[in-house]
This record gives C-alpha cells, structure tokens and sequence, in this order.
C-alpha cells in the first residue's frame, strides 16, 4: 500500500500502472485461451475429416472389387488418399502454430491420438496396402471385405478423440467466457476504486482550495484550507495556507507599508533630484576649478553641511592640494591646504578606492589635522574619494557643525556623486589634451605644406639668384633674361600658394557647407588656371562633424592643387556621393597622370598625396589613388558613416 507521504503524482501513476497491467494479463489471458480454442477447434476439424476418408476409403475399395476401376489408376488414387490421410494425421500430432492447430494436451487426448496412429500404422494402412497391391478383383473384394469389418473400430476410435476434443473445447470455451466476465467485473470495480481515488486525491482538495479563494476573494483572510495529505495538493493547501497568513499579515500592516515606501519614494526622488542636478551642472563646458566650485555648492546645500573643500591628487608629490573650498576658515586652510596622502580620513578616502567614509571628531584620536577641523568647530566630516575608471583623482569633504550620522543611502549617494565629479574632471582632461594633440597634428600638416609649396619655391628662387650672380658677373645677357624671368615664375608660384594656403586657413572658419566649399575652390581653380571643371553631388545624409568636413575639404583642395602643379589638365571633376554607406569623394582629371609605383616621381607629388593619405586616416577614412601615364589621375575618399554628426 502506499503511504500518506507519498506523492500525488507517485499514487496515480501506481495505481494506474497496478490496473493496467491486472487489464493486460487479463487481456493476455484471454487471448491466449482464444487461440488455443482456434487451434482445438481446427483439430476437431481435421479429427472429423479422418472419420469420412475412412467411409471413403471403404466406399472406393468397395468399388474397385467390384472392377469398375483399371487396377493402375485405382493403385495410384488409393496411394493418394492414404497420403492425404498421412498428411492430415501428422499435422495432427505435430501441430501448426502459424495456422493454428493444436491438440490439446489434457483428457488423455495424446494417448487418444497415438492409439489411433498405432491403429491406423499398424492394421488400417497395411490393409489398404495390400488391397492395391492385390493382382485381380477377385482379391481385392476378398481384403475390401476384411476392410469393411476393421473401419467401424478404426472409425470408433477416431470418434472417441474427437469427442475428448470437443470436451476440452468445451470447458476451455466456458474458461474464456468467465475471464471475459472477470474482465468486465475488474473495469467496472476500477472505475469504481479510480472515481473514489480522484475524489479523495484530487477533487476535494480542489474543491477546498477553491472555497478558499472564494474566500479571499471577498477579503476574508482568515480563509483556511484543511492539509489531508502530504502530497502536492497537501503542499498546495499548506503553501495557499502561508500565502493567506501572510496576506492577513500585509492587509494589517497596510497603511504602515505605504507610510514606509512613500519615505522610501521620497528619499530615491531626493537623491535623483541631486544626481540630476549635479550631473547637469557637469555636462556643461567649464574648467576644472569652476567644476568643482559648482559641484560643491550643489552637494553641500543639498546634504545640509556648513562647509566643503576638494582636493586633487598630485600624481608626482602623492599629495592632496585643495583647489576649492567654501565656509572654511583661514586658520584652517593654512593647516589643511596640502595634505599627505593616507593622512586622516581625507588621505584614507583618497586610497580607499570610490568609499566614502566619515569622522566623528569628538570621539576620534586627535592628531594635527583632526585638531584642526575641532579647533573649527566641526562635529562630523565626511571625505569621499573623487574616482574615473577605478582611479582616484581626489577627495570632496562635507564639514558639520553637529553630530550628523551618514546612512548607508546617503553614502552611496556621495560616492556616486564622487564618480559623477571624477569623470567629469577627466573628461575636461582629457578633452584638453585632444585639443592639444589636435593643435599639434595640424601644426605638423602645416609645416609639411609649407615645406611643400614655399620652402621648396624659395630654396628654388635661391637657385635662381645665384645663376643670376653668375649670368651677371660673366655679362651672358640672354641667361640673365631667363633666370630673371624663371625667378618672376617663382615669385607668382609662391605668392599663389601663399594666397591657397591663406584659403585653407580661413576655410575652416568662414566656410560651413562641404558642396559650397568646393564648389568655390573648383571656381577658383578655374579662374587662375582656365581649366574646365565640374562638381557632382548625389544622394542625401548626414552632414559631417566639423572636423571631418574641414578635413575632406583640405583633402580635396590639395588634389586640385596638384592638379594646378603637375597634372597639366584640361578637365577636372570633384564626384560627392552620399548613401547609407557613407561619403564618397571622388577627384578626377584628364592630365599627363604617372606611375604610382615611380620612384623618381616629383618629391612634391608625393609629399601631397602623403599628406592627402594623413588627412583621410584622421577621419577614419579610406584614401586610393590611380593614375597612369597619359590617362589622368583619380583620387578617391570613402568614408563610413560612423563619421556623421549623431542627432
């Protein structure tokens, strides 16, 4: 039997099993006993059919004494028939499972069985074997005669074997009748025991539990349901049991919860409100002392301190200097304006990784700094860490004139206000430097270009000057003529690159549309050199940052400016294609083109096209170039969208 600990699941699937495999052995049962009847009732059959082929066998031996049949053709069927015969009688003794066909073991109907095969072996064959080995009817008549007499006791025999087979099928019949009605008596009486066994097991406990949220429903929360099992509904009724207690313990304790979160809401919007403040502050454009004079205005009249002070970590001295200070005294800034890092609890906060810690001054150890926050009159301080990436840049302090305990909520608070300030402070920092780095870039590209346009056309008007000094001193007329006029060239070649150069500065302020931009450095191209040119703009997008369209501009006028140099064009064409992929720049001309991989290729060239490739690499871009000899030069610049000004 099962036990009341056991599960739910566990008696159902018992109970079921236990009635399945009683209705599969019952099923077998019958089964088998059905099949064992078809088997006994086909040996009846072929029982039967020994008695008439042995009337037959008596009638045709009858007439073949009475010669009406040839003695060869009444040889050959008689050795026929008694084959047959044969044939039915060890099927009978052997059996056959696949038809089927079995003589039942009981009742003495083996020994039946072989009393007739003896019988049959041992006077019925030889008999008929000699009636077709007789040589004339006359003999024949003579054995059918003695036939006659022996077939009533042949046939007797047989008879009683299938009476003792009908007897077994009989009793063998009523068996499968009395398990089929046993069979019947067992699916009623499971239905039964299987209806009672829900009942108990699944539909009370259901039906209780369903009282019991009836209950609930109608705010009665002293509703219980009864435990009758340890199983999953007993579980269920338990666990519905604790879920009421505790609803009745929260419906009581109702006003006082709702009095507890709102302190909570109110103390969460408070703290949202400094964060949101302070953050807004630090997103503004300021210097690092304005930051941290705005931050401590802030922090202090929200956290209700009269006085506070930063101080940042010199890197080099491991020192904390404080840079801004409000409500503090002078006393107390001559004591406190440098302090050692790992001194008092300002020093321990600058190494405690992000924490924010606090002072009780009366009940500490007093040392020189402690003494100088009580001879200024201060109850608590609070020193929290001012960190950016794990890193500590320095200390904020909150000052109190009274004992002001600091909860868990509030220092959580000053610490992310901490990190709030320290990222803002390397933000600033580290925007200073890229401004810095930037300065330096451009300074360089400058000086490439200046390298490229007027350094190289004065070290060549100084070539000249000399093959004038020359020319003159030895009188040569004629070379004086051309040197002078080689040196007008260079003069208006580096007055025109002053003059482009000059351009480039002053597009970076006054110019703010890229199509505008290059289109007038195409008319200006024009205009100095006669040379045809054309700009195509397709698609739309985001425009560029700043930074990335002065950058595609220079880019752009410096091909042209190889263009006006080397290229000898005719015709030149600015492409501007814009798509989801990015911009496309395109700078084509039909001039004298060159070999890329030349190394004898004109100094200046390549000096331009590096400084083309520095500017694209600055924006993320891709920079290509392809020329050939006679066929012109393109210059291509793709850049991805990443390069777009987000909304």
């Amino acid at each position: 039997m099962l036990g009341r600990n056991a599960g739910l699941s566990t008696k159902i699937t018992a109970i079921l099993l236990a009635f399945f495999l009683a209705a599969l052995a019952a099923i077998t049962l019958t089964l088998f006993i059905s099949w064992h009847l078809e088997g006994a009732a086909a040996a009846i059959n072929d029982a039967g059919s020994l008695r008439m082929r042995v009337y037959r066998f008596a009638h045709f031996v009858a007439r073949a004494g009475s010669g009406a049949t040839p003695d060869a053709q009444f040889a050959a069927d008689l050795h026929a028939r008694i084959d047959e015969f044969e044939r039915v009688l060890n099927g009978l003794r052997t059996g056959d499972p696949t038809r089927p066909l079995f003589v039942p073991k009981r009742d003495d109907i083996p020994a039946a069985l072989e009393d007739m095969t003896s019988q049959w072996h041992d006077q019925v064959r030889p008999l008929l074997a000699r009636i077709g080995a007789a040589p004339t009817p006359g003999a024949r008549s003579a054995l059918a005669a003695e036939f006659d007499e022996l077939a009533p006791q042949f046939v007797s025999i047989i008879n009683e074997l299938v009476l003792r087979m009908e007897h077994n099928y009989a009793r063998n019949t009523n068996i499968l009748r009395s398990s089929q009605v046993a069979l019947i008596a067992l699916a009623v009486i499971g239905t039964i025991l299987l209806l009672r066994f829900f009942f108990v097991t699944v539909i009370r406990p259901l039906h209780d539990l369903h009282e019991g949220v009836q209950s609930m429903s109608e705010e009665d929360f002293d509703a219980r349901v009864p435990v009758l099992s340890n199983d999953e509904f007993g579980e269920l009724s338990d666990g519905f049991n604790r879920m009421a207690a505790h609803l009745q313990h929260v419906y009581d304790t109702l006003e006082e919860r709702v009095a507890s979160k709102t302190r909570s809401l109110e103390q969460k919007n408070r703290e949202l409100e400094i964060l949101y403040d302070v953050v807004a502050f630090l997103r503004e454009p300021a210097d690092v002392d304005t930051l941290c004079k705005g931050f401590l205005e802030r922090v202090q009249k929200a956290m209700g301190a009269v006085a506070s002070s930063a101080r940042l970590l010199d890197l080099d001295s491991r020192n904390l200097c404080m840079i801004v200070h409000d409500g503090l005294g002078e006393e107390f800034l001559d004591r406190e304006e440098v302090l050692a890092c790992g001194e008092c609890v300002c020093g321990e906060a600058a190494q405690s990784g992000g924490r924010s810690l606090t002072l009780d001054v009366l009940a500490a150890n007093l040392d020189v700094t402690r003494d100088a926050c009580a001879r200024a009159g201060f109850r608590t301080v609070s020193a929290t860490s001012i960190t950016a990436n794990k890193r500590s840049l320095g200390v904020f302090n909150l000052f109190y004139g009274h004992s002001q305990p600091i909860s868990d909520t509030d220092r959580q608070l000053l610490e992310t206000l901490g990190q709030q300030l320290g990222t803002a402070i390397e933000n600033q920092r580290l925007h200073a430097r890229e401004r810095e780095l930037a300065v330096s870039e451009e300074r360089n590209l400058l000086a490439r270009e200046l390298h490229d346009s007027i350094a190289q056309g004065l070290a060549f008007l100084n070539l000249q000057v000399q093959m004038l000094e020359r020319a003159l001193a030895e009188h040569r007329e004629k070379d004086v003529a051309a040197t002078v006029e080689m040196l007008r060239r260079g003069i208006q070649e580096s007055y025109e690159d002053v003059r482009e150069l000059l351009v480039h500065f002053r597009t970076r302020v006054e110019m703010q549309d890229l199509d505008a931009a290059i289109a007038s450095a195409l008319r200006r191209l024009a205009e100095q050199t006669g040379v045809a040119t054309d700009l195509d703009v397709q698609g739309d997008g985001a425009p560029l940052d700043p930074e990335a369209e002065t950058q595609v501009l220079y880019i752009v006028q410096e091909a042209l400016s190889n263009v006006r140099k080397h290229a000898g064009a005719k015709a030149v064409s600015v492409g501007l294609r814009r798509g989801r992929d990015g911009l496309a720049v395109t700078v084509r001309d039909d001039g004298v083109g060159f070999v890329e991989d030349d190394e004898s290729l004109d100094t200046e060239a390549h000096i331009g096209l590096h400084i083309m490739r520095e500017r694209a690499l600055r924006i993320g871009g891709q920079f290509a170039v392809r020329s050939s000899p006679g066929r012109g030069t393109e210059i291509r610049l793709q850049l991805p969208r990443s390069n777009k000004v987000e909304a």
